[in-house]
């Protein structure tokens, strides 16, 4: 009796591994045609997987970009703000030098007692003054502010003088001048040591 239970169970296991097997062939088949019916339309697997893969490159892509742009920081190259302005010598006593004046935005004025650096920049709005030698004074073409010679505003709409830079002598012998250090004539800086270079030749 147990040996024919287990002869049927025996037959049971085979009658259902085979059906198993019938079951797979016949799902097989059916994916086989239902991708044949889709053509070139993606199943949900495919799309979901390309999608990941899409996200990925993003990623990596991004991530690449961000490594390329380390490479090459931003940085803002500004010029000095010292310059030497060449030997006391080469400069005559009266003369409003405008030899820097495009580079650095800088007048020099030497006088009988020795030199002043003028910022080329208009109290009004930061238009650059025009020297007038006929006229002697500094003119602003923006709005007509007029400076003298000293750098005193005395007409138009500028609401103070022009700046003073620090102006001294190098070990070598030339001019520095420190754009860096402004002396402002409504704050008293102009009598501070820097506003003004004695010289006499």
């Amino acid at each position: 009796m147990a040996k024919a239970e287990k002869q049927v169970t025996e037959a049971e296991l085979k009658a259902l591994e085979e059906r198993r097997r019938a079951e797979q062939v016949r799902e097989r088949a059916k994916r086989e045609r239902e991708k044949a019916q889709l053509g070139t339309l993606w199943s949900r697997r495919d799309f979901m997987g390309r999608l990941g893969w899409g996200v990925f490159g993003a990623f990596a892509g991004i991530t690449l970009l961000g490594f390329m742009r380390s490479a090459f920081p931003r940085i803002l190259f500004q010029p000095p703000t010292t310059f030497k302005a060449g030997l006391p010598k080469d400069f005559t006593v009266g003369e409003i030098s405008e030899k820097f004046k495009k580079d650095f935005r800088v007048w020099i004025i030497r006088t009988e007692e020795g030199f002043y650096a003028l910022f080329a920049k208009c109290t009004h709005l930061g238009c650059t003054p025009r020297w007038l030698a006929a006229e002697t004074k500094f003119k602003c073409p923006c709005h007509g502010s007029g400076f003298y010679k000293t750098g005193i505003n005395f007409e138009g709409p500028a609401p103070r003088p022009l700046e003073r830079l620090r102006i001294t002598l190098a070990e070598d012998g030339q001019i520095v001048i420190d754009k860096g250090v402004k002396y402002l004539y409504e704050k008293g800086d102009w009598t501070k040591p820097g506003a003004f270079l004695k010289f006499s030749a």
